[in-house]
């Protein structure tokens, strides 16, 4: 089992910034992927932003250039620094936890409780 606590969601301006954290606990499967997702009503989860436990990225179109997905593996700590926010960005985002440990565990997956991003214009 692993658990996800999400912290960092907020209100912020168009054009400010916000960090989002998760912190994985429990079992920590050694090659994993985390990431975000976003929710708006009526719409279904998108990705935003993954990265993988040997450091790949992906990024959904949208968020190029504005949005930085990191991680610090000791801590099983994944961040997004989101700059220059668009009212469009809000959404609630979800921390996703995905294990690519080959195995009877690949392709467990977990998510967040998550964490509401609101933009105003």
């Amino acid at each position: 089992q692993v658990q996800l606590v999400e912290s960092g969601g907020g209100l912020a301006q168009a054009g400010g910034s916000l960090t989002l954290s998760c912190a994985a606990s429990g079992v920590i499967f050694s090659r994993n992927v985390m990431g975000w997702y976003r929710q708006t009503p009526g719409k279904q989860r998108e990705l935003v932003a993954t990265m993988t436990s040997l450091s790949n990225t992906n990024y959904a179109a949208s968020v190029k250039g504005r949005f930085t997905i990191s991680r610090d593996n000791a801590k099983n700590t994944v961040y997004l620094q989101m700059n220059s926010l668009k009212p469009e960005d809000t959404g609630v985002y979800y921390c996703n936890f995905r294990s690519t440990t080959l195995g009877p565990n690949y392709g467990l997956d977990y998510w967040g409780k998550g964490t509401l991003v609101t933009v105003s214009s």
